[in-house]
């Protein structure tokens, strides 16, 4: 599913077009992409049209549109979902769409923004906005001087900072991976910690810092910590500057164009193939309904210290 660098490059793609634009219309195409939405609060037509969006605002893998109304409009992409800048008259292969934005620009004009989900496991919804715990601005965005600022979907509140953030905390990184005696890429899959990356990402840090990902987090020492998530950092920098990772037609900034930074992968999906470094096999591992792709040479499990003494 899409990660931070593909959601990335969908908000920096919405932001010029939907910063100050006004919804006057919305065409819900398929009901089941509305199931995050809650009903009780407003009819999800209802709640956007006449509404002005204010910016487009990122944090990890979740993307929302904070509204004049004090709301905002929430985007999870799921596993194919995409979110496309259209003429008003668009006339393409529309199989796929599942809702429609009518927009009207101060400068840009008429558009049409339209969430194409083949899979259906994505979601738009209409959500109110918390304060953030930390007063900081609630995610990633060129805009960050509205009320709006500080605040974030409630929906997307248990979502951890992600490390492209200016509000993440290295410390708090470093201090959670100390707790866990789980292996290291779970705790980087796990949204609570860390947000934004996926199975791809995580493979390529825990390869660039030659760290076996079932080595258990607590084993790390605060200068390996630190080694990781400048890896971390550095992976999801690049891929965000390549468009994000395509591998398939279904990863697409909102021109539906595809990002080529699986030509700069060193480890996921390389299964079979010399390690960059070193020339070793790299081979393929089931994980958590997923797999793992690392070289068994440069990644290595080690055991603890304590473990070690003992």
């Amino acid at each position: 599913m899409p990660e931070l660098p593909e959601v990335e490059v969908v908000r920096a793609g919405l932001a010029p077009a939907v910063t100050g634009a006004l919804v006057t219309a919305v065409e819900v195409l398929e009901p089941r992409s509305l199931r995050r939405h809650d009903a009780t609060s407003g009819a999800f037509e209802a709640l956007l049209t006449g509404v002005r969006i204010e910016a487009a605002v990122r944090r990890g893998k979740f993307l929302w549109m904070p509204l004049s109304t004090g709301r905002a409009l929430v985007g999870h992409l799921g596993m194919s979902g995409q979110l496309l800048l259209r003429t008003p008259d668009h006339a393409g292969d529309d199989r796929h769409a599942r809702l429609r934005l009518q927009l009207e620009h101060p400068q840009h004009g008429e558009l049409r923004v339209d969430f194409v989900d083949q899979r259906i496991f994505g979601s738009m919804a209409v959500d109110r906005l918390l304060p953030t715990e930390d007063g900081a601005p609630g995610g990633f965005s060129a805009e960050v001087t509205g009320e709006w600022a500080a605040s974030i979907p409630a929906q997307v509140a248990h979502i951890a900072r992600d490390p492209l953030d200016p509000a993440f905390s290295d410390a708090r990184f470093a201090e959670a991976l100390a707790r866990r005696g789980s292996g290291v890429k779970r705790v980087l899959l796990d949204q609570g910690v860390v947000s934004g990356i996926g199975n791809i990402y995580a493979d390529e840090a825990l390869w660039a810092v030659r760290l076996h990902g079932e080595q258990p987090a607590s084993t790390l020492t605060r200068r390996r910590s630190r080694e990781l998530l400048n890896a971390v950092r550095k992976v999801l920098e690049k891929a965000l500057a390549e468009g994000g990772t395509s591998f398939d037609a279904q990863y697409v900034n909102v021109n539906g164009a595809s990002g080529y930074f699986s030509h700069s992968l060193n480890a996921y999906g390389r299964a079979g193939k010399p390690c960059p470094r070193c020339g070793t096999t790299m081979v393929r591992e089931p994980f958590m309904n997923r797999s793992s792709h690392r070289c068994p040479r440069c990644q290595r499990l080690r055991m603890s210290r304590a473990a070690t003494i003992a």
